[in-house]
């Protein structure tokens, strides 16, 4: 039986968020830098656990680059439950690891899988999610959150409904009829006239034992090379022996490995508002604006500027005059200017960047 001292989550922090450049560098990506507030968006994850989930109860996985200032920036979390992955082998292996590790310290365990890098509130109704959800996921389903669609975006995935399990409760369950890649602009409109899809929130929630016969039975490579660790944990053996099985895994997704084959999936309707927060555009949802819309941070002065992202994180000053639908970052080292609605396209700049540099 499911209980809340049973519940464990599991935080991915391991992405580079290059969208998020100049702020986000590989060094200090997306989750471990202040994009939104006051604190970190790793930092912000944790608090928003809490105290539903204690810290105690919370894994990081991240990877070896980025382990010793994760650990710096979370103090309250046991050292050894930040997890350094020896080299990246995609969301399959991750989930699989985290399961096994949590299953070893608690076998009654149910484990929430979420991202480090969103923008969620408020975090009363966010915790309630998650127990409820605890408790769906309770009869050996793998639960996920689905959230109401508030316009035909094109930068999340989404779910489609199937048969409805439940609508008696402050949430309303649903078979998971299928995981929609992200569409272009006329697919998710259609998406929204449809009525019956939901943007993929990638939080999910199982039984540590559920996910661990799932894998067996749809990737059991994955958990034939994982589960020795589950007695090396906690060992002088353990990280060596983590290195050792680690390197040789086949990257896959956990979308690819598992959630595109199984057939227990269910959605649970979320309450709270959710953003993963994926570009400088959705930066404008989150941000104070004064009454021209335009959002200032840092040293700015700005004159008939309107619609703009004015964001100044160096010790020079920015002066912006007569800027329109305009995003301007600049860092000590750096600046990026471009049109508001193409900051996806950052990461390419990115890349460019980083060629030239090679």
């Amino acid at each position: 039986m499911t209980t809340e001292n049973n519940i464990w989550a599991v935080i991915m922090a391991g992405g580079s968020g290059t969208r998020f450049w100049p702020v986000s560098r590989q060094a200090a990506p997306k989750q471990l830098v202040r994009i939104v507030g006051d604190t970190t968006m790793i930092q912000a994850t944790v608090t928003r656990l809490q105290p539903a989930i204690p810290a105690d109860r919370i894994l990081i996985v991240t990877t070896e680059q980025l382990a010793e200032e994760t650990r710096k920036q979370l103090p309250m979390l046991p050292a050894e439950h930040i997890i350094a992955e020896p080299v990246g082998r995609d969301t399959a292996a991750c989930v699989c690891l985290a399961a096994i590790l949590v299953q070893a310290m608690d076998p009654n365990a149910t484990m929430i899988l979420l991202p480090a890098d969103h923008v969620i509130s408020p975090a009363d109704d966010f915790q309630k999610a998650l127990l409820f959800g605890a408790q769906a996921a309770a009869d050996g389903s793998l639960v996920t959150f689905g959230v109401a669609p508030r316009f035909p975006a094109t930068c999340y995935g989404y779910i489609e409904h199937g048969t409805s399990v439940s609508t008696d409760g402050p949430h309303d369950i649903y078979q998971v009829k299928r995981f929609v890649e992200k569409p272009d602009a006329e697919r998710a409109q259609t998406y929204i006239e449809n009525g019956s899809y939901s943007w993929n929130s990638g939080i999910f929630i199982w039984r540590c034992d559920t996910v661990l016969s799932e894998l067996r039975t749809h990737c059991s490579w994955l958990t034939e090379a994982l589960m020795p660790l589950a007695a090396a944990w906690g060992t002088e053996q353990f990280n060596a022996q983590f290195a050792e099985i680690y390197q040789p895994l086949k990257k896959i997704s956990i979308d690819y490995a598992l959630l595109e084959k199984a057939d227990n999936i269910k959605v649970v309707t979320a309450s709270f508002a959710w953003d993963d927060v994926g570009s400088w555009d959705a930066i404008y949802d989150h941000l104070p604006a004064n009454d021209n819309a335009v959002i200032e941070e840092g040293c700015v002065h700005a004159i008939n500027c309107r619609d703009s992202l004015l964001m100044n994180r160096s010790s020079k000053t920015l002066a912006a005059i007569g800027l329109d639908n305009m995003s301007v970052v600049v860092t000590d080292d750096a600046v990026l200017v471009c049109k508001r609605g193409e900051s996806q396209d950052v990461k390419d700049i990115v890349s460019e960047i980083e060629d030239r540099l090679k």
